[in-house]
Parts: structure tokens; sequence; C-alpha cells
């Protein structure tokens, strides 16, 4: 069944004939009397009897009406759906390590959705990267740019690097903490094996949170992002120094949402979180 057809049978209905049918449709008469036959055939019924020049619906053509009564209600109160909606609808999930999620996105998440309440978020968290597939997830934050794939790829911004040591010297040693060997490739293991220091690390780990959490015991040198270092910074007790590299950040995007509206409205959220940092 065709839904331009069904409106036929009811213009037909409401006219009485063929010509008047048209003339409300916008099409020609001819028109609407071949589509009524190719739905006559298909049902293998006749719809309408001419009785003086009028077009009279049948009693099965009456029962088809109430079924195209109901289909015009609920057409018309889709289309009145975007009218009691609040604006931008729309679910998202987006992936990310934890650390960025965790200092980056959520503290601004509240005022996202108070303002738009037709948007939902979900937050895909791991230390490693979570999969992005069209199944997986709408959005991504990488530290890493992808070599390939088939989404959009944009460039949030540069974060810098400290490497946070204590300030004052100690009897004890303090204890080198690194990131594992399939992070190689980072600027911060970079660096640190410049340095000679990766090879002495006692405490390797991929979560930061560790890294920083041994920092605070003023017993551990390391290195961490900006945006993860937060009191570290002016900690007196600690001496942090900029290094010469920056880590690179990127914004994954399915290509399907691309020109979304209310999508478009969580890619510049994700990239205004990130401005700050682009402006160092």
């Amino acid at each position: 069944m065709n839904w331009d057809d069904l409106r036929i049978i009811a213009a037909v209905r409401d006219e009485g004939t063929y010509a008047g049918a048209g003339a409300r449709l916008r099409i020609d008469e001819t028109t609407v009397g071949r589509r009524l036959s190719r739905v006559e055939r298909a049902l293998n019924l006749r719809l309408f009897d001419s009785v003086d020049g009028v077009r009279r619906p049948t009693r099965q053509c009456e029962t088809i009406l109430s079924h195209i009564q109901a289909m015009a209600r609920h057409v018309a109160d889709i289309e009145r759906t975007g009218e009691s909606l609040p604006g931008l609808i729309g679910r998202f999930r987006i992936a990310s390590t934890n650390a960025v999620a965790e200092e980056l996105i959520a503290p601004r998440t509240g005022e996202l959705l108070v303002r738009y309440p037709g948007l939902s978020l979900q937050f895909l968290t791991s230390s490693e990267n979570v999969k992005f597939s069209r199944g997986h997830a709408d959005f991504a934050i990488r530290l890493k740019k992808p070599e390939k794939g088939d989404f959009t790829i944009v460039k949030l911004g540069e974060f810098r690097l400290f490497l946070i040591e204590p300030a004052f010297e100690s009897e004890v040693k303090p204890v080198i903490c690194a990131y594992p060997d399939e992070l190689g490739a980072i600027p911060e293991s970079v660096f640190l094996k410049a340095k000679g220091l990766q090879a002495q690390a006692r405490c390797v780990a991929d979560n930061v949170r560790v890294i920083r959490r041994l920092l605070k015991s003023y017993q551990a040198v390391g290195v961490l992002p900006e945006y993860f270092c937060g009191e570290l910074l002016s900690d007196r007790r600690l001496r942090a120094t900029l290094l010469p590299r920056r880590r690179d950040v990127w914004l994954l995007v399915q290509n399907h949402l691309k020109r979304d509206p209310a999508a478009r409205v969580v890619i510049d959220w994700i990239r205004d979180a990130f401005a700050e940092f682009a402006r160092e």
C-alpha cells in the first residue's frame, strides 16, 4: 500500500468526483483514476460506485476509509511531534580515556544537558581505546591520530606535558613512574627514555590517576598531561618542568552524524572543552 494512493481514496470520497479529488491533491483526473484502479486490482475489490455522477464508496471502501482516517490522525500526530519536543533530540555515545572523560568532559556535561533537555550522553571510558565502529560509539576522543578509518577526524588541540618531581632533595631516591612498553611512542615515554628514566622505572601504569597519586606522595617522578596535573603545578613541594613536546588530541566523528543538528551541538561542545589548551 502507498500512502499517496490511500489519500486519493479519501479525497474522492470527500469530493465525490475524480476531478474534484485531483484538484484537491493537485494531480490530474486521469492520474486519480489510474491509481484507484491500481488499488482495486491489489485488493481485488471495487472502491466506488457512480450514482448520479457522484462517486459513492462501496461497503468495502468504507471499511478501508476507517483505517485511512486512523492513519491520517497518526500522520498528523507525527507532524506535530517536533512542536512538543524540547529543541534538539539525540542520544550519543562518547568514547574516551578515563582521565579525559573525568577531567575535561564530565565537568561540562551538566551545563550542556540542562541547556538541551532533548540530549542524552553515554560515556564509554577505558584506559585503552574503545572500539570505534558505528555500532560501538558515535564520537571518540583519541590522544593519537588514527592512520585511517571510515569517519571524520578533527584535531581538538594539544596538551602541554610536565615532568613532576619532588622540589627538595631527599636521602631516599624518588620512584620513577613510566608508561607500559606499548605506549612507547607517546611523547611522555619518549621524553623519559631520552633522559634515561624509562629504564629505571619501578612503577609502570597506563592509568594517570595512579601516577598522580604517587606524585602527590612527594616520593616519585613522572610525566602528566596538563589537564591532569591540577594542583600539582602550584604545590611548592613539587617542581614542574614543561616538556618541549606536546600531546595531540583528536576527535573522531561517525560520518552519518556530520550534518545532524544535535550531533553538531555535541561536537562544538567537545571542541570548546579543549579550546583553552589550544590557545596556550
